[in-house]
């Protein structure tokens, strides 16, 4: 027992010492940190005292962001996180994200400690409980954010027929690319609309049109939206680029079509499922009671 009691106070006090770290009447600011925002130039300098949550933060950050990309490698995730948080525009950014996944693997850690401690649990279930929640935990935060980045690239597959379209009559009316990139951006809602918004802001910057969006399609990693770029990089070729991208549109739009009737159709075959069951288990329980009898008679 005094091996888990340790551990556990010794977690409890690091998080009691933080959080307690955020109150005035706990840790006071010297005299440099109260005089600093007087100073000129000094509002970036911020120091961080000893026992605070930012030099907490600072700490753990190396630690948290390579057990975070070791453990997503060991169970399969090969993409950067910091490439998914943007790509669903996040404000997190990734040593954020693995700070505070590593801190609710911690507390899941602490939890699983305290429950099999109270409940005297068996040395493979107190194992499971103290390994295993932590993992659980961490994969459960991963998960949330595969399942957003998935999310975030079928909305940009479903609005890019729309988005394309209108790109297409935009520039057949004479509208320039830079132009109607900026007008699809401003007047949508959606995923695109958010995308574009940083594609034009990455213009600003000082990139080319076809750079930014090559920039958009690597970071979305979406097969039809690179088809489409590379569309709409030919803008200063192509005499006819609203024609081109109308095409685009139209083969995105029956890919679209098409899987909604793979959709339509796997949803059918289901259906006969339930109905395969319920007509087999009569069946097999008429012929398993002759079968049964005779085998009984045998036996006899």
């Amino acid at each position: 027992m005094i091996r888990f009691v340790i551990p556990v106070a010794l977690i409890g006090f690091v998080g009691l010492t933080l959080v307690l770290s955020e109150f005035r009447w706990f840790r006071r600011p010297s005299l440099v940190d109260r005089l600093a925002p007087y100073a000129p130039g000094s509002a970036r300098q911020r120091r961080s005292a000893l026992l605070s949550v930012e030099s907490f933060r600072d700490v753990i950050a190396p630690l948290a962001q390579s057990i975070g990309e070791w453990l997503s490698q060991l169970f399969g995730v090969s993409e950067e996180l910091g490439t998914r948080l943007r790509r669903i525009h996040s404000p997190l950014d990734a040593t954020t994200f693995r700070v505070r996944q590593l801190g609710w693997a911690g507390a899941a850690f602490g939890l699983g400690a305290i429950v099999s401690l109270a409940l005297s649990a068996p040395a493979p279930l107190a194992m499971m409980m103290v390994v295993g929640t932590p993992i659980l935990t961490f994969l459960t935060l991963e998960q949330q954010v595969a399942q957003a980045t998935a999310s975030w690239q079928r909305r940009i597959f479903l609005e890019l027929p729309v988005v394309a379209e209108q790109l297409g009559m935009l520039t057949a009316a004479g509208w320039s690319l830079g132009a109607a990139l900026a007008r699809v951006a401003a007047r949508g809602s959606g995923a695109c609309s958010a995308d574009l918004q940083r594609v034009i802001q990455r213009m600003r910057q000082g990139l080319s049109e076809s750079e930014a969006l090559r920039e958009w399609a690597d970071l979305a990693d979406v097969e039809e939206l690179d088809r489409l770029v590379a569309v709409l990089s030919m803008n200063r070729q192509a005499t006819d680029l609203g024609r081109l991208i109308a095409d685009e549109a139209g083969s995105v739009r029956r890919e679209a079509q098409r899987e909604l009737i793979e959709s339509i159709e796997r949803r059918n075959q289901q259906v006969w499922i339930p109905v395969t069951v319920a007509a087999l288990l009569p069946g097999v329980l008429l012929m398993g009671i002759p079968f049964l009898d005779a085998l009984t008679l045998f036996g006899a």
